[in-house]
């Protein structure tokens, strides 16, 4: 859980570590499905998460989550709404799970953990924003190149199919930019 070794985690984890449940899940487990209420936030210790939707009968990933990051379908869980999103694991993961109610506790406890978590949430949904933004204004090509030099792990772990959808291509367009681009 120890969000880019942050002090203030570690100082915090150290004093609610009780209330973390560690899991170990498979690769292609489901932890939330869409249209289900999030009750649980979860840490990544090892492992790659993805979130997603379908639309249309398309799986369509959403975001990746690696070592070291919350994950959570955030708006379901803090509203208390069922969510638009799903939860799966696309390797073996180890997970800390933390169930609404002790997050809530921990929140009211401690206000600077309670300020650091607004910040990677906004910082969240900073990133969707601009995902969505690149959507209107680049091409596949310009978002596989954003991503290759922004996010190179992501090209390293995930399955081409999941990324391809990421980009909001077919992996098909996915394999010809990357041989076009191997031939520049």
């Amino acid at each position: 859980m120890l969000l880019n070794n942050d002090k203030i985690l570690k100082n915090n984890f150290e004093n609610y570590k009780n209330l973390f449940r560690e899991i170990r899940i498979p690769a292609k487990s489901i932890l939330l499905n869409e249209g289900e209420i999030a009750h649980k936030i979860f840490f990544i210790k090892e492992g790659c998460i993805r979130m997603g939707f379908y639309n249309k009968g398309r799986d369509i990933t959403f975001q990746f989550f690696f070592e070291n990051m919350p994950v959570a379908s955030i708006e379901s869980f803090l509203s208390n709404q069922p969510g638009q999103f799903f939860l799966e694991s696309l390797e073996p993961s180890v997970l800390y799970c933390l169930n609404k109610k002790d997050f809530e506790r921990i929140i009211r406890e401690t206000p600077e953990l309670k300020e650091y978590l607004n910040k990677l949430f906004f910082s969240r949904f900073e990133r969707y924003s601009k995902l969505f933004l690149s959507f209107i204004r680049d091409t596949p090509e310009e978002r596989y190149l954003e991503l290759l030099k922004n996010e190179p792990h992501i090209l390293q772990r995930v399955p081409q199919h999941y990324i391809a959808s990421y980009l909001g291509i077919t992996p098909v367009s996915l394999s010809r930019i990357r041989k076009i681009l191997s031939t520049k």
